[in-house]
């Protein structure tokens, strides 16, 4: 499993997978913005996203949880 976390302390403004969803390594699951500038997040390995634990609108500490994939 592995775990998509927080690079910077942001906003999430756009979730682009849903729970279910099959991801491949470095494909952006994310837009979490900071400093005024979008930034993508991308998923660290490939598989099925497990579980997303925050929702568009929320704001996210550096190392913070985003999502799951398994």
């Amino acid at each position: 499993m592995s775990e998509v976390a927080a690079p910077m302390p942001g906003t999430i403004v756009q979730i682009l997978v849903k729970e279910g969803d099959q991801v491949s390594e470095d494909q952006d699951v994310m837009i979490l913005e900071a400093m005024k500038m979008e930034n993508p997040i991308a998923a660290p390995a490939g598989g099925a996203v497990a579980s997303i634990t925050v929702k568009e609108g929320d704001k996210v500490d550096a190392g913070q949880v985003l999502m799951t994939i398994e």
